[in-house]
């Protein structure tokens, strides 16, 4: 190993290109390359980073790098082993040396964690700010190539009403240092360590007793880790996981997390949890409220209602999941109303994400929004938009017509076990079975059986036509109504697609079988049925 790569750097450390803090490796290899003379740093970058090799030149491997293409030799003089914490926060707010670029990427927090651009209004007033840095109580040094915290008194005396701390893509690794910036910065309530790939190792428990909220977004951690460290974590409201190719929850005993007393919300979202008896491991987390789990792997979703005698010792009546009220699954792999069904057991569940679900999507054979309003009686919000009481009411409404279309048994428990609930909303909003009387006959017969919709015209080619309101017998086929809208429109050789307009949906419809009637597909009055030409 040469003297100069041994004395600059470590095998293990973080580092990054110099003079590109986002590309960003792990040092692999100290010493000589055969062929080359002089001192070399093997490093395995992240992500590929634009890499040559996988850790072997010319026929002799020195380390074996992550990907096939994603190491590289640099000499120590083209690596930086990164900054500290002290001299990042002076190079990015001090007012006087802003770049552009500087400016554009500065940004503070709102209230709901949203990123909202500095508006540099006032040039000397935020230069008197920020030339007294002990009034700073949000800064950012992402993608500064920080690696120490530096002198703890220095960072104290420096900062010392530091309150929010994002330090995204930067080269910290041991938790002892984090556990260090934490006792400096004794007002630190939000720490974001995103792309900082931590150490799952943890030899001493790090002191982050006043944090609240804690982002581990593509950190490489485990949930093992967070056990570890969860014994310091007494003020957690907010744990952010995101990215981390999570798959299991591993528990002390096996079966369910305990403690996290405090935790609001937890975000595991783009992990590869594939199965919901993880997620159930999660039941007794008293004060969650929130759990996010958009694109995992979920295949089925279902309510531990049977879980009374395993729950924790101390609190045979703890219900699960007693607080929930957020519940995000979308680009999940839930492919079954028992699933959507089950989210009605959840006590106190409000807001549902389902979108990009194979049952969610009626392209792939899923449910239309009304559907799933229908079958989710407590929700209030789905899919990031509100149900209002009127799209409730006809969205349940329109779910019974479908229904009474499609049925085939008349056998009430079956019945009752494909539409749990279809008896209550039937009896609820007063709807009558179809059966013809027998002292109506001839056109008063047919004019008390018939549904009122209107047609709106939209296609380019179509010109300008007024909406027209027309009545029809439910039995009408999409295919049929095709042709109506052909005739009451005067479309000449003009194919046309149906869409049907649904209150909270962004986009209207798409009629795609022509077979269906309007009772199968739970059209009933008052519905809208825009016209559109065939792309």
């Amino acid at each position: 190993m040469s003297s100069a790569a041994a004395a600059a750097f470590r095998l293990g450390q973080r580092v990054h290109a110099a003079g590109d803090p986002r590309r960003v490796g792990t040092v692999r290899y100290l010493g000589p390359v055969e062929g080359h003379a002089g001192d070399w740093v093997g490093v395995d970058w992240d992500d590929g980073a634009g890499g040559r090799h996988d850790g072997s030149l010319a026929g002799r491997r020195y380390f074996v790098a992550a990907g096939e293409c994603s190491a590289s030799f640099a000499r120590p003089t083209a690596i930086s082993g990164g900054i500290s914490l002290p001299d990042a926060l002076r190079l990015r707010y001090r007012v006087q040396d802003f770049t552009k670029e500087e400016q554009d990427e500065m940004y503070v927090f709102s209230t709901s964690q949203k990123r909202v651009s500095v508006e540099f209004v006032g040039t000397d007033k935020v230069q008197e700010k920020l030339n007294n840095f002990n009034e700073l109580t949000s800064a950012s040094v992402s993608y500064m190539g920080v690696s120490s915290i530096g002198a703890p008194d220095e960072l104290k005396s420096l900062v010392p009403n530091l309150r929010l701390l994002d330090l995204t893509g930067n080269l910290f690794l041991q938790w002892q240092d984090i556990s260090s910036l934490c006792q400096a910065l004794a007002s630190l309530e939000v720490l974001n360590l995103t792309n900082n790939t931590m150490e799952n190792d943890v030899v001493e428990t790090p002191m982050l007793e006043n944090i609240r909220i804690l982002v581990l977004n593509n950190c490489g951690v485990t949930w093992e880790l967070v056990e570890k460290i969860k014994v310091s974590l007494s003020c957690i409201s907010e744990l952010h996981l995101m990215s981390n190719r999570l798959n299991m929850i591993m528990s002390p005993d096996g079966k369910f997390v305990q403690g996290f007393n405090t935790l609001r919300l937890l975000n595991l979202e783009d992990n590869h949890i594939d199965s919901w008896d993880e997620i159930v491991k999660f039941s007794y987390l008293r004060s969650l409220e929130q759990l996010h789990l958009n694109k995992n792997r979920l295949k089925h979703v279902k309510y531990p209602s049977n879980l009374s005698t395993d729950g924790p010792l101390d609190d045979a009546a703890a219900v699960p999941f007693e607080n929930l009220q957020v519940l995000l699954l979308g680009s999940n792999d839930i492919d079954d109303f028992s699933s959507v069904d089950s989210l009605n057991l959840f006590p106190n569940l409000r807001d549902v994400r389902l979108s990009d679900n194979p049952i969610a999507d009626p392209a792939k054979g899923g449910a239309p929004r009304f559907v799933l309003v229908a079958r989710l009686v407590k929700v209030g919000i789905l899919n990031g938009s509100e149900i209002s009481p009127r799209e409730r009411r006809e969205s349940e409404i329109r779910y019974v017509r479908l229904v009474m279309g499609k049925i085939e048994s008349n056998d009430p428990e079956e019945i009752k076990r494909l539409h749990p609930r279809f008896a209550e909303l039937k009896s609820f909003h007063g709807i009558e079975d179809e059966k013809p009387t027998l002292s109506t006959s001839g056109p008063q017969k047919m004019a008390s059986g018939l549904i009122s919709v209107t047609l709106k015209c939209v296609g380019p080619s179509m010109g300008e036509k007024q909406p027209l309101t027309k009545k029809l017998p439910p039995t009408t086929t999409v295919g049929k109504l095709k042709s109506l809208c052909e005739s009451f429109f005067k479309l000449k050789d003009l194919k046309v697609r149906l869409f049907v307009e649904e209150e909270g949906c962004p986009l209207p419809q798409l009629l795609e079988e022509d077979t269906a009637s309007l009772m199968e597909l739970g059209i009933g009055s008052g519905a809208t049925i825009v016209v559109d030409e065939e792309s």
